[in-house]
């Protein structure tokens, strides 16, 4: 059974105040060109679309398709060469690193394929980090990663350092942590991609948890079994989106999981 999920915590978490059918991500002709000495590489050629508040959507596409580049323009991690990135309705295309910087801690969680936790500090402290970039007091902190991590099944393992914890769970801490500053948008970039078929499973159901109580959520992965949790496909080829489309009857992660093998310690 998944981790029980608190509504009133996950409507914090995901604004939910804010009207469903508010678009949250607009891009307008986005490319962007990679100078390499003398070659030019052209990741996005001229990528416009829409992401409405409460969206669960994929991104596929092979190596080299834009994918990633668009992922990382997203999460305000590269700016564009040119075109126009509307977050939140804010035109953030042109802003300086430091203001990006910004804008990502307070709007964007972040859930990467490789949990990237520290390994000498516990789940609650790996869980803490993005708070110390905010404006809010210890006491804070500690509270809202206390709540982070009993939002993902984790709450009686908040002592435990990484190498205490499954793939799986350290996943969860990751996830706790992306969302521990209440942020509009989770990005999460192959996040089962270093995990067994059924803890892959275990963790899309927590994040599609997280989208039915209104988190916008983009997805990378190359795995179309893991794409089919999610709402709406997108998919890059030669840096253009080549089919954008709505997936009408989503595979829902905890009816799957009745389906799979208890796996053994």
């Amino acid at each position: 059974m998944g981790p029980q999920i608190n509504p009133l915590t996950v409507a914090e978490v995901a604004g939910q105040e804010s009207s469903r059918d508010e678009i949250v991500i607009q891009v307008n002709d986005l490319h962007k060109v990679y100078d390499l000495g003398e070659t030019q590489v052209h990741a996005l050629r001229g990528v416009s679309l829409a992401i409405r508040r409460g969206e669960f959507v994929s991104i596929m596409g092979a190596s080299g398709s834009g994918k990633s580049t668009f992922m990382n323009i997203l999460g305000c991690l590269d700016k564009p060469t040119s075109g126009q990135y509307l977050l939140e309705g804010a035109d953030v295309s042109g802003l300086e690193k430091k203001q990006l910087a910004g804008i990502r801690n307070r709007k964007i969680g972040f859930v990467f394929q490789g949990f990237n936790l520290l390994a000498r500090t516990t789940a609650l402290e790996n869980t803490e980090l993005p708070t110390l970039y905010s404006r809010i007091d210890k006491a804070e902190r500690h509270r809202r990663a206390v709540e982070a991590l009993t939002m993902v099944g984790l709450g009686d393992r908040i002592n435990h350092f990484p190498s205490q914890l499954s793939g799986g769970q350290q996943q969860r801490v990751a996830i706790a942590r992306a969302l521990v500053n209440r942020p509009s948008i989770l990005l999460a970039d192959e996040p089962t991609g270093n995990l067994d078929s059924r803890t892959s499973v275990e963790v899309m159901e927590i994040v599609q948890s997280l989208n039915d109580k209104g988190l916008t959520i983009v997805l990378v992965t190359h795995e179309h079994d893991i794409a089919q949790f999610t709402k709406r496909s997108i998919v890059f080829r030669d840096g253009k989106i080549r089919r954008d489309e709505a997936i009408f009857n989503r595979a829902n992660a905890a009816d799957v999981l009745k389906t799979m093998p208890v796996l053994e310690d």
